[in-house]
């Protein structure tokens, strides 16, 4: 597949929020990292962005914890 049509940070993280592929936001981030994505964490790591994937994650009925989710990697 060529750059042109890979799908972006974001909207993967979109996907498997909503695929029901990951239970919580760092499932997300370990995914997106497997996947080759880059700058994984600059790209979750603001609040609202994992405020929306949370919701992505509860619309599913997925409940996680705010320590897990909410952890900063150096």
């Amino acid at each position: 597949m060529s750059k042109d049509n890979e799908i972006g940070t974001i909207e993967r993280a979109f996907q498997l929020a909503r695929s029901g592929a990951c239970h919580s936001v760092a499932d997300i981030r370990t995914q997106l990292t497997a996947e080759g994505h880059d700058g994984v964490h600059g790209h979750l790591n603001g609040s609202t962005i994992q405020r929306q994937l949370k919701d992505a994650l509860a619309a599913r009925g997925l409940t996680s914890s705010a320590d897990e989710d909410d952890e900063i990697d150096a």
